[in-house]
């Protein structure tokens, strides 16, 4: 009896730990919202449904390493792995805070971390970025997961964007880079210039190589590359919604280039096809992978079968004119193995000391703004007091957030709120130049649960409440169900099993060249000793009938 006992307890046990675990595995194929490998030998368009705007890649071995614009969210510079060019993971952040940091303590929508570039050069890695209002930086690392090293301002100036280097075989280091128009008061031209060996400083005035003024308006995100004697810069032009790509090829690194248009939407529906990287596999394969605009979503990530043809690239599916057009399905690349499908994280237990990758804040972190408590498996946000100059959550820098990860999926949140004084608020956020949130409120008599709106944002308008009710409980569930389009609906729970819905819907809004995302906040109206606070017991996205 204590034989067959044992037994049955332990298998009671191990079916018990299974779906614990289960539970907690966040990105399984059957759990997540977006999978572009679909399991047959191919894959689906994009194969990352997240706004990583700006996408560079480069290889080392047989892993892939991917780099994305960040703009002014914390930490910024995101890296990612893939081991086939199709499932992803964030690995971690090139970037801990943003310089000049004192001017990036606090939003600065559409402004910092432009369109960067990762290299591997002699056993180190490379990202180079732009600020267009401060200069060229760049940090190395020996491991992409970090760390990196601080920022170093490799050319300092006004406008200068989407650098990309090159070290040639000859040992010269090269920057490439273009200009923003808003600030430097010229675009569509591309200047080249010397670096010093260690690639901290540009060395020289630099030369334009090529003006694409004529047949390439809005040229820019300049990708640097040489094969076969060949120099390549394959680049963008045409603007982020109805552009094409193009490739310059000369024998000569400062010219003149021979242009020729290489990828166009044609007669897909895939718009843009913008700015994007050349990466080869281990079996010398090559793929390229660009971003496409979709609107509310931010700029997608999709990649692209590419083949070489008399010294040309050809990517996506070739037509009668010789240029390619994106594909919508197509075989996965072949790189020797199977690997397990993944996407880039989303839901998080909060049952680690630190927040998951998938995080960022409005602005550069402070230390008291948040406490990750792992014995009690929950993320603590403190009530921090808005800031001075506040006129909506627009201007507040510790809302903590992360992408909308697919066209349709379901967040949800548990959560205790530990108000301290009236005006103490919490809750769970949909953020873009129009936002909307369900919170708890602290007032004289007592927690008020509400739901507001605040449209055009950026034009400092101010929230309006489309309902409250006070509500006795402290705990509760939050819920934001996005529907096709952005459309969000939201709700609210007391048990987590029946959940009330709110009947005003609300359309998400991209913020500035990103798309809208979705997160946490816990603030305060009041100034005093100490502050309320909020503990977030777990944050988890998953399907809904949309997707």
């Amino acid at each position: 009896m204590k034989i067959r006992y044992s037994i049955l307890t332990l298998i009671c046990t191990l079916f018990f730990t299974f779906n614990v675990n289960a539970q907690k595995t966040d990105n399984r194929a059957d759990n997540s919202t977006w999978v572009p490998d679909i399991g047959n030998g191919q894959y689906k368009n994009p194969i990352i449904y997240a706004d990583y705007s700006d996408p560079d890649v480069c290889r080392v071995g047989s892993d892939y390493y991917l780099v994305a614009s960040s703009f002014d969210a914390i930490p910024g510079l995101p890296i990612l792995h893939s081991k086939d060019l199709v499932n992803w993971t964030i690995i971690g952040h090139a970037l801990k805070r943003q310089p000049p940091y004192k001017y990036f303590s606090k939003p600065r929508h559409g402004q910092g971390v432009w369109a960067p570039a990762i290299r591997h050069h002699k056993g180190m890695f490379y990202i180079y970025f732009p600020d267009p209002d401060f200069g060229i930086y760049m940090v190395k690392a020996k491991n992409p997961a970090g760390p990196w090293t601080k920022p170093v301002l490799v050319m300092k100036g006004k406008g200068l964007e989407d650098p990309c280097p090159l070290w040639d075989s000859d040992g010269n280091a090269y920057l490439i880079h273009a200009f923003a128009g808003s600030r430097a008061g010229i675009k569509s031209i591309l200047i080249l210039n010397r670096m010093n060996e260690s690639g901290t400083k540009v060395v020289d005035n630099g030369i334009i190589v090529y003006d694409g003024h004529k047949m390439d308006r809005d040229v820019e995100g300049p990708k640097l590359y040489k094969r076969h004697g060949y120099y390549y810069i394959f680049a963008p032009a045409g603007g982020v919604s109805h552009g094409w790509q193009i490739v310059l090829r000369s024998k000569n690194i400062y010219g003149p280039y021979i242009r020729k248009k290489v990828l166009e939407q044609g007669q897909t529906d895939i718009n843009g096809p913008h700015q994007g990287a050349w990466v080869t596999t281990s079996k010398g394969a090559s793929w390229f992978i660009h971003f496409q605009d979709r609107g509310v979503y931010g700029r997608v990530t999709l990649l692209e079968p590419m083949k070489w043809v008399n010294d040309w690239p050809v990517i996506g599916k070739e037509q009668k004119n010789g240029t390619g057009e994106p594909v919508h399905k197509y075989k996965r690349p072949d790189v020797g193995k199977t690997y397990p499908v993944a996407i880039p994280q989303t839901s998080d237990e909060f049952n680690g000391d630190k927040l998951g990758l998938q995080w960022q804040w409005q602005a550069n972190p402070k230390q008291n703004w948040y406490y990750p408590d792992p014995g009690k498996g929950i993320l603590r946000l403190y009530c921090t007091h808005l800031p001075e100059f506040f006129k909506n959550y627009w201007d507040v820098p510790n809302i903590l957030l992360q992408k909308f990860p697919a066209p349709a999926f379901t967040g949800t949140t548990k959560f205790s709120f530990h108000a301290h004084e009236t005006g103490d608020k919490t809750g769970l956020i949909v953020m873009g130049k129009s936002y909307a949130f369900l919170a708890l409120t602290k007032k004289n008599d007592g927690n008020y649960l509400q739901y507001e709106i605040c449209k055009h944002a950026d034009k400092q308008n101010r929230d309006k409440i489309i309902y409250q009710t006070k509500i006795p409980d402290d705990s509760v569930y939050f819920r934001v169900n996005v529907q096709k389009g952005g459309i969000c609906h939201f709700s609210y729970s007391i048990d987590g099993n029946v959940f009330h819905s709110l009947q005003q819907s609300f359309q998400s809004a991209g913020g500035k060249w990103i798309g809208a995302k979705v997160g946490l906040f816990s603030s305060t109206t009041r100034r005093s000793h100490d502050s309320g606070y909020t503990d977030f017991d777990w944050f988890r996205i998953t399907k809904n009938s949309q997707n």
